[in-house]
């Protein structure tokens, strides 16, 4: 994994760049997270193929504890890709509310992310 720091109007924005999936479980995000604190950055990018299915699947909690997460810290994440492949419900009313509240957006393209995170 490899962290690309973005400067976007003096707001750093870090962008995770991996060919595997870095976030798993909870913990995978916290160190993420931890990672881009460490590098000054408390905004983040990810990419949807780097998370597992699993927290596209709302009944395993890992959406909503990683989000959590993320709240908690007060960092900002954007995860870009196309999430139109999830026929569930609460999935879509998910992604709404969350892209609805600011902290975290889910978006079609990095240039999406980047004006998510530096509002």
């Amino acid at each position: 994994m490899d962290i690309k720091l973005i400067d976007s109007d003096n707001i750093i924005i870090a962008e995770i760049i991996s060919n595997t999936i870095e976030i798993n479980n909870t913990q995978d995000a916290l160190d993420i997270l931890a990672n881009c604190a460490y590098q000054g950055a408390d905004r983040v990018i990810i990419y949807q193929e780097n998370i597992t299915d699993d927290f596209f699947d709302l009944k395993t909690t890992l959406a909503g504890d990683v989000l959590q997460k993320f709240s908690n810290y007060r960092a900002k994440l954007a995860i870009v890709g196309d999430f139109s492949k999830y026929s569930s419900k609460s999935l879509r009313d998910f992604i709404y509310e969350s892209n609805k509240g600011g902290r975290v957006s889910f978006v079609a393209t990095k240039d999406e992310a980047i004006v998510a995170l530096a509002k």
